[in-house]
């Protein structure tokens, strides 16, 4: 049966928060209010007959002891009737208030799922183009702000068609991975790292210096991952710049680009294609 419990808003929990502890409030003040009374009610009967010496007064004041205590025990009961009235309130309150809080969990869940749907790269688990390109322009307008530097570092795996083309495209997904996630673990947590396509990264590094960028490219070299049993050396070529006061968002991503490809063309770091017998090198 479909659930159709809408769940509360903020403020509507907090004032269900609060009915419940008003609840809880009377139901002890009144607890606390009938056990005052009945004592006094009953001492204020019982004492005068008992330092009366008198046996009609006496007598008068049992007669009148005796119809108040049943008028006593008959507040009680009516009193347990409304203890037991308000506790059972107080129980279904609670549950829908549990009913509320799964409700927002799956929400909180299904928010979760839509966003990382929206926003995360589903391979990788880097942020997509999309959400790059909008810190891109958030991360450009507080460098305009605040005058503090910004650099962006793009990325480019080496020869990884040829290792999808000889050992398939589980292999090259493996790879992805494998540098996605040394990726991840190589920059700050200031920083973001996202997956363009394909074989392209990009890094934004705001407030970052030479020879930090330099760190963090020191600490992607050497990845190998292993594929049934055979290592594939993960290599990559790279460029990076600093953002220039007044430039496009596309100007800054082509001057970076231009970077990449010089570091390319130098011949710094080229793939080939690896052997189905040996082990994948790719060689400088």
């Amino acid at each position: 049966m479909a659930d159709n419990t809408v769940p509360l808003q903020p403020d509507a929990f907090r004032e269900h928060m609060r009915k419940l502890d008003r609840r809880q409030w009377w139901l002890w003040s009144s607890a606390v209010l009938i056990l005052l009374l009945l004592t006094i009610a009953v001492a204020s009967f019982s004492f005068p007959s008992i330092l009366s010496l008198d046996s009609l007064e006496h007598g008068f004041y049992s007669f009148y002891l005796n119809q108040a205590v049943r008028a006593l025990v008959g507040l009680v009961l009516v009193f347990a009737v409304y203890v037991i009235y308000q506790q059972t309130m107080i129980i279904r309150m609670r549950n829908q208030l549990a009913d509320q809080i799964e409700n927002l969990a799956r929400v909180q869940s299904l928010t979760d799922e839509v966003y990382k749907l929206a926003a995360l790269d589903q391979l990788t688990g880097l942020y997509n183009r999309r959400s790059g390109e909008q810190r891109l322009a958030e991360e450009m307008s507080r460098a305009v702000r605040h005058g503090r530097p910004l650099t962006i570092l793009l990325a480019d795996l080496d020869g990884l068609k040829q290792i999808n083309d000889q050992l398939g495209h589980a292999a090259g997904d493996l790879v992805l991975k494998g540098f996605s996630e040394r990726l991840r673990k190589a920059i700050r947590g200031s920083d973001l790292a996202v997956r363009l396509g394909g074989d392209e990264f990009l890094v934004l590094l705001p407030e970052c210096r030479a020879d930090e960028v330099r760190h963090v490219l020191s600490r992607l070299e050497g990845l190998e991952v292993d594929f049934d049993g055979k290592p594939i050396a993960v290599r990559f070529s790279r460029g990076w710049v600093d953002y220039k006061q007044g430039e496009t968002a596309e100007e800054f991503m082509r001057r970076c680009d231009e970077t990449l490809y010089e570091n390319k063309r130098a011949g710094k770091k080229l793939n080939h294609a690896p052997q189905p017998n040996s082990v994948p090198q790719p060689t400088a």
